[in-house]
């Protein structure tokens, strides 16, 4: 090999590693380019992430919204905010104040033991009934469970004050309610469920709209508020002629004793 075909080939041969190198280098950068705008995408999509979850968590609750919503009281009721329910006979001389959280125990232990005896009372005219909804364990337990359950008794009593009875009878079964710090009544869809065992609400358009739509939430919150104002310190609880009634026992019999005393002043 001559020494100018020796001098070509390693001028070649230069020729093409800087060819290679030039290459090499358009593709580190094109695929350094690649990342950092992989990457501003990534920061930009983490930071609206982020931005999305603090306007979200920045918005007001569904409860939250109530307490400022427009009030819809239900039918068959009265007095301010339509938070006076009063069911039984007009001319019942006497009225049995009774105050129940949906989510208390012991408001379904007494449902289910003295309440065929209550119903039975108030339909044969020895006293009216007033319900007063509680809310508190919702605080003392995390959530939204008797707010919800009271807005659905709400939507309950719109439709009639037998569906009312009949449905808050379902909710406090022992089949239907759950420990109190089981929060199954936040849920529509459990409350309508239970519903369907009453017929008056089973298949009934109009109180499924509202209980879904919240509509009675507002109604709700103001009727805690009753209870709060009441004075009484825990649920479930009986007043007559503002006065507490105590029971000795979670009986029928034990019952109708206090009621009777009461009754008579």
């Amino acid at each position: 090999m001559s020494a100018r075909n020796s001098q070509a080939n390693k001028a070649a041969a230069r020729d093409r590693l800087r060819a290679e190198r030039e290459k090499q280098a358009k593709k580190d950068k094109v695929r350094r380019q690649v990342l950092v705008a992989g990457a501003v995408v990534a920061v930009l999509a983490l930071a609206g992430g982020i931005g999305y979850l603090v306007v979200q968590n920045s918005q007001p609750g569904e409860w939250e919204k109530a307490a400022k919503a427009e009030l819809v009281a239900p039918k068959n009721t009265t007095g301010e905010d339509g938070t006076t329910v009063v069911i039984g006979k007009a001319d019942a001389k006497k009225t049995l104040e009774l105050y129940e959280d949906a989510r208390c125990p012991v408001c379904s232990q007494f449902e289910q033991t003295v309440g065929p005896q209550l119903k039975k009372d108030v339909d044969a005219g020895k006293y009216k009934l007033q319900f007063v909804g509680a809310t508190f364990l919702d605080n003392a337990f995390h959530g939204t469970g008797s707010k919800n359950a009271l807005s659905a008794l709400g939507a309950a009593l719109n439709v009639s004050p037998e569906a009312f009875l009949e449905y808050k009878a379902a909710l406090y079964s022992k089949e239907n309610h759950p420990d109190e710090r089981d929060d199954k009544f936040s849920k529509d869809d459990y409350l309508l469920k239970v519903a369907d065992q009453v017929p008056a609400l089973k298949g009934n358009a109009e109180f499924k709209k509202a209980v879904e739509d919240g509509t009675y939430n507002r109604w709700a919150v103001e009727m805690s508020k009753l209870f709060d104002k009441a004075g009484v310190k825990g649920t479930p609880a009986l007043k007559m002629d503002g006065k507490q009634i105590e029971i000795e026992k979670m009986t029928p019999e034990s019952f109708t004793a206090s009621v009777d005393k009461a009754l008579a002043g």
